[in-house]
């Protein structure tokens, strides 16, 4: 979980990193309270992703572990049982690969939210300039 938790701090510091401009210099011009909001909402997101990842992939531990005991004691029922087990960790497998997938759209939708708000109020802000100075 270390790791996970490595990855999470590597993707936030991006978010202040100083490349991180152009496209997604719009994020910025969120008030701090909007831009909290959807913070919170994007690492939950991630972290319940994670989360459920690491939940499966521990699983295939175990179930690899005991393909191999199974393997090494050579008994017919305990080679009959690692088919079983082998397209359970396939199965697992693909799991994962939905959810890194669902991950990876509901991340650019949360991006794609913020932007669409980062041009709300940046437009709103313009307007109300431009009535201000009328």
């Amino acid at each position: 979980m270390d790791d996970t938790l490595q990855a999470l701090k590597e993707l936030s510091n991006l978010s202040h990193h100083p490349l991180n401009g152009g496209e997604f210099n719009c994020l910025n011009d969120i008030d701090g309270e909007e831009e909290e909001e959807y913070d919170i909402e994007a690492w939950e997101t991630i972290t319940k992703c994670f989360r459920e990842v690491q939940s499966v992939l521990d699983q295939n531990r175990a179930l690899i572990q005991q393909v191999n005991e199974n393997h090494q004691s050579k008994l017919r029922d305990n080679l009959v049982k690692n088919v079983a087990l082998i397209r359970d960790i396939n199965s697992n497998i693909s799991k994962v690969s939905r959810l890194y997938s669902d991950l990876s759209v509901d991340f650019c939708n949360i991006v794609h939210q913020r932007r669409e708000l980062a041009l709300f109020e940046s437009k709103n802000r313009d307007d109300n300039v431009d009535t201000a100075e009328s």
